[in-house]
């Protein structure tokens, strides 16, 4: 028996942020093999700068906290399909999201660098002749919807995402536009690596996923790709959680 959803994004443009490593690559390599001519972000200057295979893609510099970098990128685009804003970091440049500077750093990463883009690209996506529409897909965080003392910066960004798919939804309906957003659990990524150097610490998560395990990038990709087909033209606004159960324990 075979139970297997398959994409055909033959046509689509497709910008993915932060699609070197984790979720952004696997969104980024799936768009691509379904079709999609697909423009990549990373924040170093080249993609020969990463191991990363990231062919078959364009690439593109883009360091969300430099509003220059922002506006060139969104400047550059006329027409867009789908937007995924997966970039971002906790603990960015390393500092301490409990005091101040740390977590104003990482809401300036993780919450109004995504906005700007997201709104220097609205004329883009309103060009658009998508079936069901252009698509924008925010990266929240089940940290958005409980608490993580450890990263308090990074759970009020991702609040903030989840508040803002929700009203760009509402505003830009209208320019057929549709906005939602994906909450991964803990997914097993570069940013989540850590946690297997504190065995307490990775102990206490999975004892709240039911699954029993960490997800993969391949358990995400496909969730956030049904949110750009015309299939999900009717959903807008809506966050969709992907943790194996752990928001029910």
């Amino acid at each position: 028996m075979t139970a297997q959803l398959s994409f055909d994004f033959t046509g689509t443009q497709a910008l993915v942020t932060g699609a070197t490593s984790g979720i952004g690559h696997a969104v980024a390599v799936l768009l691509r093999d379904a079709g999609a001519a697909v423009t990549v972000t990373g924040t170093k200057p080249g993609a020969g700068d990463y191991d990363t295979d990231l062919s078959g893609m364009t690439y593109r510099q883009l360091v969300l906290t430099d509003n220059a970098s922002v506006d060139s990128l969104a400047e550059s685009i006329s027409s867009l399909d789908v937007l995924v804003n997966n970039a971002g970091a906790n603990f960015p440049g390393g500092l301490d999201e409990s005091a101040p500077d740390g977590f104003a750093a990482s809401v300036a990463l993780n919450l109004t660098g995504p906005y700007r883009l997201t709104v220097g690209l609205r004329r883009a996506l309103t060009a658009s002749t998508a079936a069901g529409g252009a698509s924008v897909v925010n990266l929240a965080s089940m940290s958005a919807l409980r608490a993580v003392t450890m990263v308090p910066g990074y759970g009020a960004a991702k609040s903030g995402i989840v508040n803002i798919t929700r009203n760009l939804a509402v505003k830009w309906s209208k320019y057929g536009i549709r906005v939602n957003a994906i909450a991964p659990g803990t997914i097993e990524t570069a940013m989540t690596e850590p946690m297997h150097a504190v065995p307490e610490i990775l102990a206490t998560e999975i004892a709240h996923i039911p699954a029993g395990r960490m997800g993969r990038v391949d358990e995400v990709a496909p969730a956030i790709a049904f949110l750009c087909t015309a299939q999900s033209s009717y959903i807008n606004g809506a966050v969709l959680v992907v943790d194996g159960g752990s928001d029910c324990v």
